[in-house]
């Protein structure tokens, strides 16, 4: 089933009858499609930019420092496939045999980060990085949206001691906290046109504090 969207870019009006997907990056100039990888775009984000940033603080602020550069590479070889695409992947699965295959590696890869994350702050150490961001969009979801649309239903995201104080301390930081929001994206999820259960239903819960405290300093080392 095709979805019809009309899309506005600044005061142009496109109409656009098929798949469609974000982020985007656009060209308002040439009216095109400069990017539509995230995993590209993040890091365009991060030092392309620069130039336009408000503040110094902004300007410096670099996720994909050269240091830890192979080990973000590798945290992002892991967690993409296992947790970011893993959830997609047992979400959409036409078979048993492939939501077994797929929902078995999205529990491998959390438990896999609940143990990075008993011993360290952040999934590098005490900075954070683009490979915390990655994961932090769908450690967001996850309870909301995953673990029963999705059938990743083996355990939550507050069943994890160390994952859950890590969300809870990541959304706490300035700026990170308004880009979320809860009912946007459980609407966007249960009530789209391509719904897998598409009955028109918003499931009530669960009740989850983003906000509680997290007491992840501790793992300053």
């Amino acid at each position: 089933m095709e979805q019809s969207i009309c899309v506005k870019f600044t005061s142009r009006l496109i109409q656009y009858d098929g798949d469609c997907s974000v982020p985007v990056v656009w060209d308002k100039k040439t009216n095109t499609i400069v990017n539509n990888e995230s995993s590209e775009i993040i890091r365009m984000l991060n030092s392309e930019f620069n130039e336009f940033c408000e503040t110094p603080a902004q300007k410096e602020l670099d996720l994909y420092p050269e240091a830890l550069r192979s080990e973000i590479d590798e945290l992002n070889s892991w967690i993409y496939p296992k947790i970011n695409n893993g959830v997609y992947k047992s979400g959409f699965a036409t078979s048993q045999e492939a939501y077994d295959k797929a929902v078995k590696d999205v529990f491998e890869g959390l438990d896999r980060v609940e143990e990075i994350l008993s011993k360290k702050r952040y999934l590098t150490g005490n900075s954070i990085t683009e490979a915390d961001i990655r994961l932090l969009t769908s450690l967001l979801r996850f309870d909301t949206v995953y673990h029963g649309y999705f059938k990743c239903n083996k355990k939550r995201i507050v069943d994890y001691p160390n994952m859950w104080g890590y969300v809870r301390d990541l959304y706490g930081i300035d700026g990170i906290s308004e880009t979320v929001d809860q009912e946007h994206i459980q609407k966007c999820y249960q009530l789209s046109p391509r719904s897998i259960t598409p009955r028109g239903i918003l499931a009530i819960g669960p009740d989850i504090d983003f906000n509680a405290p997290h007491n992840r300093e501790k793992l300053l080392k």
